[in-house]
């Protein structure tokens, strides 16, 4: 009913820049929390930014002052601009998000696929 496709992924050079999209699809009434996460081989799957229905955003530390979010409600698309790209940025992102579908009572969380950015040296 509902899915999450991001977009945006490759390979890109250390300083390079990125801007990943996730677009929500299906039967929704109302997006709250949109998020993206990563996770790098042999790691834990981490938060990296999130973003509020309202536009407050949170960033992990390890990402301040080079990644933005920001969210179009329009289009139930959140993005993540990656600027001054390490290499270890590398890893698969995923976008996640509380969707209320027009057919479930409750706000459920969906993951989308996931996205491989690589940040070469």
């Amino acid at each position: 009913q509902v899915q999450l496709v991001e977009s945006g992924g490759g390979l890109v050079q250390s300083g390079g820049s990125l801007r990943l999209s996730c677009a929500a699809s299906g039967s929704i009434f109302s997006i709250y929390t949109m998020s993206w996460y990563r996770q790098a081989p042999g790691n834990q799957r981490e938060s990296v930014a999130v973003i509020s229905i309202g536009g407050i955003t949170n960033y992990a530390d390890s990402v301040k002052g080079r990644f933005t979010i920001s969210r179009d409600n329009a289009k139930n698309t959140v993005y993540l601009q990656m600027n001054s790209l390490k290499p270890e940025d590398t890893a698969v992102y995923y976008c996640n998000a509380d969707i209320k579908s027009t057919v479930l009572a409750n706000a459920y969380n969906y993951w989308g696929q996931g996205t491989q950015v690589t940040v070469s040296s």
